[in-house]
């Protein structure tokens, strides 16, 4: 796999071996499927390193989705991990979404395939409202990355 970025896609994978990529996506859920922690990003598929003492929350929040890009930057600015997207659907329950974004080019990467893809965000279907699970090294980086949300017209809902 690419080094540098850490993901490499699916058609990439299939041509530098030369087959499918139907090959690919089955090979993968092969190597899952044996224990191989293999992450399935929105810029591809990337091996998923051992976290050594991070510490994982889940953050509720609730913006427009104008401020999308500015809550996201905002995390990986505070040098957050943001693993995913969760909402809660009235008819199929909790519904989540894969992000792992760790720095600004996995956010402009992720900004640019949703506008490419015309696709809707998960937090539509919430009025806005939903929750990530993030990674950082300590709290304090999660709570000055949470005032700045607020700061920024985002709403941080208190943890119970």
């Amino acid at each position: 796999m690419r080094v540098a970025s850490g993901a490499i896609t699916g058609a990439e994978l299939a041509e530098r071996c030369s087959v499918t990529r139907q090959v690919v996506v089955h090979d993968i859920a092969l190597l899952r499927a044996s224990g191989t922690p293999i992450l399935s990003t929105p810029q591809g598929y990337r091996l998923e390193m051992k976290a050594t003492e991070k510490i994982r929350e889940v953050v509720a929040v609730s913006h427009p989705p104008a401020l999308t890009g500015s809550e996201l930057y905002t995390f990986v600015d505070y040098g957050i991990q943001v693993l995913d997207v969760i909402v809660a659907h009235p008819v199929y329950g909790e519904i989540t979404g894969g992000l792992h974004l760790s720095s600004r080019r996995d956010v402009d990467l992720f900004l640019q395939q949703l506008e490419a893809s015309h696709a809707s965000l998960l937090s539509s279907l919430t009025d806005g409202y939903h929750l990530h699970s993030v990674q950082c090294n300590d709290l304090l980086q999660l709570r000055e990355a949470e005032a700045k949300l607020q700061e920024r017209g985002i709403t941080v809902y208190p943890r119970t």
